[in-house]
């Protein structure tokens, strides 16, 4: 079964690069956002950092990155799978961080979106916390996904057309001791007694068992 631990570096790589992207931009987008008027106020200015910025876009960004690596670069089914949800408890954490920050208010208010109009606000809000998280937990739940139907792919592919049983490939070592088949091709045709003295007259003999077979 230790085989079994192992997976392709291919296996997860789209998603993998894909929660790198996404939690680069969630990490990075409040400090680079104000240069093309995409950001939150206050403070609307370009790389000005604050704690609420660390708390709820710079730490779960980080998460969501390294946890796009780990599935990305990793060999190790346990390792992959663990980056997966590492990057979705990051991107949890876009969703849920501004409700659960009304617990710390010393750390600031994330504020509001900057954009004039109401559809430049909502963009604002999606592309910053709520839909943001909600993609990225979407590319970490398909990255485990796939890392868990694998299993259960290298397992049926450990058998081999032989019919032997799974890990036992077709070494005489590993099957010496199977039993041998001990199959009986069944009569075409007879009855059963329970008693042979109930069987009606007819050729053939009685085998053991109240069995005559038929003309």
């Amino acid at each position: 079964m230790a085989g079994m631990s192992g997976i392709p570096r291919s296996r997860g790589a789209f998603s993998g690069v894909m929660l790198i992207l996404l939690g680069a931009w969630g990490g990075l987008i409040p400090f680079v956002g104000p240069y093309f008027h995409y950001a939150y106020t206050p403070p609307n200015t370009a790389w000005h950092f604050t704690l609420v910025r660390l708390w709820l876009e710079i730490l779960p960004g980080t998460a969501v990155v390294l946890g796009g690596v780990l599935v990305t670069l990793s060999a190790s089914r346990l390792i992959a799978s663990g980056g997966a949800i590492l990057a979705a408890l990051g991107g949890g954490w876009f969703v849920v961080g501004r409700e659960v920050n009304r617990l710390w208010p010393h750390l600031g208010v994330p504020g509001a979106p900057a954009g004039i109009s109401v559809t430049r606000r909502v963009l604002e809000e999606l592309g910053f916390f709520t839909g943001l998280g909600v993609v990225i937990v979407f590319f970490a739940a398909l990255a485990l996904g796939r890392c868990s139907v694998a299993v259960f792919q290298d397992a049926g592919a450990a058998a081999d057309d032989g019919g032997y049983p799974v890990m036992a490939g077709t070494d005489p070592t590993a099957t010496s001791t199977f039993p041998a088949s001990t199959a009986v091709s069944p009569a075409s045709s007879g009855h059963f007694y329970d008693d042979p003295a109930d069987q009606p007259g007819g050729s053939g003999e009685t085998q053991p068992g109240g069995y005559r077979p038929t003309a």
